[in-house]
Formats: structure tokens, C-alpha cells, sequence
């Protein structure tokens, strides 16, 4: 299980305050979306660069390798949005509870004349709950591979009917959408 993965349990944790307490009947979910257009100012086709002018006014400039196959229809002055989705579904799990994976990224080209796509790839894993101090309110978790991660805990009653030994399983998926509009669009 990667650091990042937990990590970002993690900060789901801290921010949102949704550990789920030991007799809660669902999971908890947490889920954040982030999404920007920016304009295509200029294209260099011949090394496949693509310089956009963000919301901000900064400008970026872009490699879309091979992989973006319709790169030809695109044009200055088409709208470029990026969306990035991420969310984190933790539940309290019995102590048998299965082991750790990690799907391949799925790639699902749009069906536009312009380039797009959504790329997207979840992960599944069991932390043990190590320690809990309800006076800071935080709460310690152990990984699979041993490593020991303490987090503090924004709504103490999130942690309440949380023992340790508790098994927690999280299913962490993230995905990353690109779509190209025309100008008047």
C-alpha cells in the first residue's frame, strides 16, 4: 500500500472529521472534486505542445504524447477542462477482513470529435487502529506492511465505539477527466 494512499486518508480524516465509530451501520464517505478550463492559446504540432492560458492569467505549456489521438482537431481557442475526483469510503471491518489491491489505471477515451478522456484507478486496504487518545482527539493506525501513522481527529465523536484493534478498511479512488470544447460552446 503506498504512503500517498494513506496519506490522503489521512488528511480526508483531519479535514473532514469522518472516522466512522465502531456501531455506525455505513461507510463513511469523503469526496472532493477540483476543476479548471483554461484556453488553448497555441499549438505547436510539430512537437506536440499545446500552450494554455489558465483562469489566473498563467500560462502552460502542455506535451500530449501520442496517446492523445485526435490531437489534430484541436484548436486555438478551444476550452480545456481538467477535472481531478478523488473520495474515500472508510468503514469498520470484521478482523478477517481482505488484503490489500490496487486496480490497474482505466482509460476511457470520450467519444467527441475533440480529444478527451477519464482516467482512473482505486485501491482497497486494511489498516489496524493502534492507539486512540480522545483528549486531542487523534488516533494512531498500523498499515499492512507495519508502518504506524497517527492522525489527529477534527469531531471527537468520531472516534467514539472505536476500540484499538478495530480493523478499518478504505477504498481510496481517484480519477482525472480532460475535455476539450470548441469556442462558442
Amino acid at each position: 500500500m503506498s504512503r500517498r494512499f494513506i496519506l490522503l486518508f489521512a488528511i480526508t480524516l483531519v479535514a473532514a472529521g469522518t472516522f466512522v465509530a465502531a456501531q455506525a451501520p455505513k461507510p463513511v464517505t469523503q469526496a472532493e472534486m477540483v476543476s479548471t478550463t483554461s484556453v488553448v492559446q497555441a499549438i505547436d504540432s510539430t512537437n506536440r505542445l499545446v500552450t494554455l492560458k489558465n483562469e489566473d492569467g498563467t500560462v502552460d505549456v502542455i506535451y500530449c504524447g501520442p496517446e492523445v489521438k485526435r490531437f489534430s482537431e484541436l484548436k486555438v481557442g478551444d476550452k480545456v477542462t481538467f477535472r481531478y475526483h478523488e473520495s474515500v469510503v472508510a468503514a469498520i471491518t470484521q478482523a478477517g477482513a481482505s488484503a490489500a489491491t490496487t486496480s490497474l489505471p482505466q482509460i476511457v477515451r470520450s467519444a467527441g470529435a475533440k480529444p478527451g478522456a477519464t482516467i482512473s484507478q482505486q485501491a482497497t486496504a486494511v489498516v489496524t487502529v493502534a492507539a486512540i487518545d480522545p483528549k486531542i482527539p487523534s488516533i494512531t493506525i498500523t498499515t499492512s506492511d507495519g508502518n504506524k501513522l497517527s492522525f489527529k481527529v477534527e469531531n471527537k465523536k468520531n472516534i467514539e465505539g472505536v476500540k484499538v484493534g478495530d480493523k478499518v478498511q478504505i477504498t481510496y479512488t481517484q480519477a482525472f477527466a480532460v475535455t476539450v470544447e470548441s469556442p462558442g460552446k
